[in-house]
């Protein structure tokens, strides 16, 4: 007579593929399995101009420096 395999025998390769699946879905919004987070446009990195933009926009700088600051940038890019 023939054995029957025994289920885990059988289908051992589910539970691999299984934790394959949830890390994949799981790096996706949260950074599982040691991966980071796939990047959006809400983990971006701001540029220098924008930086500069912002620096200006808020007061830390003045006009003068803002100019002179972003001529050094446009000239460097």
């Amino acid at each position: 007579m023939i054995e029957q395999a025994g289920f885990w025998s059988t289908y051992w390769w589910i539970i691999p593929l299984g934790m394959m699946l949830l890390c994949f879905f799981g790096m996706r919004g949260k950074g599982m399995c040691g991966m980071g987070r796939w990047r959006d446009d809400r983990d971006r990195v701001e540029s220098s101009l924008e930086i500069l933009n912002r620096r200006y926009a808020s007061g830390e700088i003045d006009r003068t420096e803002y100019e002179e600051m972003k001529k050094a940038i446009s000239s460097v890019g």
